[in-house]
């Protein structure tokens, strides 16, 4: 056994691994920021998602697509203006809210998909100039130098409704030459980004927005380089991200990746990437939106990305008076009272390299300290038993402690050879998230392709949690919403492998979960491991109703239990599912479980 261990720590112990290695000097401080505040605001805002009573016409609700959506005359549209109150709107609450939130940025619609800009543009008469005497912009940047946060602007290049060659997708139907469209770009979108450079200090960053390539698209690549180069020479410090219609892996100038919108990280990155999100479901304000996510949503999706090396833009889409809804800022005020704690975990912190989730508690962040190393792991649901299992960390850790605890008192531990056991308060330290400090020497070397034990203290072996080498199999994906769910057909001999590390020896039961459609018994389940095998049959499961008085019936996926394993010692053990199907008669494998 233990010689078996040490081979097994000699094959898998990795080297030290360092985040986001293709993050260039310009994004350095995009990669620390982590969260940055979005602000959907123009003409849109004042028609409030409903236009002479009739609502958006469409089901998604992006109120800023009313202009389009609901086919308003230009003239029309523009009179949306009478119903802003100028003398309430001040853009320096926004920055300020911002600051609040724990914000290190913020990005402005300077200029949207309808064409209108919110500054006083010298290029276009459809502008805020041409029809007030504000510059949303030149207030915007006043704000953020104040407030010390960075300024990024928003710009829709590729469509804009107003122009007479600009792109709509009404074009699909009438078309445009490639003329045309160029009239447009050197006309409108050269000049406008040129004043943006030029007439409002530095800019961080400058948002675009053509969420498909270029190769898609009426604009071509020559016109994105075009642009991009004069970013390069006018501001050389300014971030480009991906929506200009260049993707990071055909051009390895652009800054950083933009996820589509709500959407999530799903892995680790090795470049700068982030994710446009919403509160509520609009970008702009619809007076009907009451889709509105939780503090705690919002805290996870922002640590979930930063544990992947992500950031997380967060759009507020304020009224015609400037005011930001209710539910917008307090859940943004909430989260600025989560950060002034626990901000360290997020701030500058990069991916662990564990795999993402390996473990069911919650999410883990690092960082290199200047005497140590520091892992932040964060506890989504604080566990029942007060014991929090780490697996995979080869290193004992010097100390550890609660992020909110101000004196750092120190949490009773185990530790044996890669797996360690806090024993956690009797009360979470904080409603939304908590976070636990580990602190070791050094960066510590970590064992991967370890099923992590989980919170209540079992092994939950599946496809996806196999050794590396064996992760590559089909996998049908859940179905039927949900009721039927993903599996693996095994339709001849199939071998899973896992590895699991046992830190209380002793007798468990095994029990797997599947669906077999056949009749009788058919069929073997076989589990190996160290010095000790189980057997069953493979029995059929039949039919489940998956949701009442639907005719909705679907395969069982049944737990059966196949008898009870014996773990000597504690130590990393190999364990081996061999499946073997009769023939013409397959088996859906799900998961098995041991405990």
């Amino acid at each position: 056994m233990k010689k078996t261990l040490l081979a097994f720590l000699i094959l898998f112990l990795s080297v030290q691994i360092f985040a986001q290695k293709n993050t260039n000097e310009r994004a350095e401080w995009f990669t620390d920021a982590r969260f940055g505040m979005f602000i959907h605001w123009g003409l849109y805002s004042g028609a409030e998602g409903y236009w002479k009573g009739e609502k958006l016409r469409n089901n998604n609700d992006y109120a800023e697509w009313i202009y389009y959506r609901n086919q308003i005359e230009k003239d029309e549209y523009v009179s949306l203006l009478d119903r802003f109150n100028w003398e309430d709107i001040d853009p320096e609450e926004w920055v300020i809210l911002a600051k609040k939130a724990g914000m290190k940025y913020v990005t402005i619609t300077a200029k949207h998909h309808d064409g209108f800009s919110l500054w006083d543009s010298k290029v276009s008469d459809y502008d805020l100039g041409n029809y007030t005497d504000r510059d949303i912009i030149k207030e915007m940047a006043e704000a953020c130098k104040k407030h010390g946060l960075k300024l990024g602007l928003y710009y829709s290049h590729w469509v804009d409704w107003e122009h007479p060659y600009g792109w709509s997708h009404e074009r699909e139907i009438d078309g445009i030459t490639p003329e045309e469209y160029d009239q447009y770009w050197q006309e409108k979108v050269i000049p406008q980004v040129r004043e943006l450079l030029t007439n409002y200090g530095d800019i961080a960053l400058m948002w675009f927005d053509m969420w498909i390539n270029h190769k898609d698209a009426v604009v071509s690549k020559d016109q994105l380089l075009q642009l991009k180069n004069m970013i390069r020479e006018l501001q050389p410090n300014c971030l480009v991200n991906s929506r200009l219609g260049l993707s990071i892996e055909e051009d390895p100038d652009i800054d950083f990746k933009t996820l589509g919108d709500n959407q999530l990280g799903s892995k680790k990155e090795d470049f700068p990437w982030q994710s446009p999100a919403t509160v509520a479901h609009s970008w702009g304000f619809h007076s009907s939106d009451t889709q509105w996510k939780s503090t705690s949503a919002l805290l996870k999706s922002l640590i979930g990305n930063a544990s992947l090396n992500g950031n997380f833009m967060l759009n507020i889409g304020p009224r015609a008076n400037g005011d930001v809804p209710f539910e917008i800022s307090q859940r943004l005020l909430e989260m600025g009272e989560w950060l002034k704690v626990n901000g360290e975990s997020v701030y500058g912190s990069e991916a662990f390299d564990l795999d993402a989730d390996q473990h069911d508690w919650g999410k883990i962040t690092c960082k290199p300290d200047e005497n140590s190393f520091k892992l932040y792991l964060h506890v989504y649901n604080w566990p029942l038993n007060k014991k929090l299992f780490l697996t995979g960390v080869n290193e004992i850790p010097e100390k550890i402690y609660l992020l909110s605890d101000k004196e750092k008192t120190p949490l009773q531990f185990e530790h044996i050879s890669t797996f360690t056991s806090i024993d956690l308060p009797s009360d979470q330290p904080d409603p939304y998230v908590s976070v636990v400090v580990l602190e070791y020497s050094k960066r510590p070397i970590v064992i991967n392709d370890i099923a992590a034990k989980t919170t209540d203290g079992g092994y939950a072996l599946k496809p996806h949690n196999q050794i590396s080498r064996l992760k590559n199999i089909s996998v049908t994906p859940a179905s039927k919403y949900g009721t039927v769910p993903a599996h693996v057909v095994v339709e001849n001999e199939q071998t899973f492998k896992w590895k699991v590390f046992i830190d209380e020896p002793g007798d468990k039961k095994v029990d797997v979960s599947y669906s077999f459609q056949g009749k009788g018994n058919s069929g073997k389940f076989t589990v190996q491991t160290y010095k000790a095998e189980l057997k069953g049959d493979i029995s059929e499961t039949g039919l489940t109703v998956g949701e009442p008085n639907e005719n909705w019936h679907i395969e069982n996926f049944k737990s059966k239990n196949l008898g009870t394993i014996h773990f000597p010692e504690a130590g990393m053990y190999d364990i081996e599912l061999s499946i073997e199907p009769a023939k013409n008669e397959p088996v859906n494998f799900q998961w098995m479980w041991i405990k």
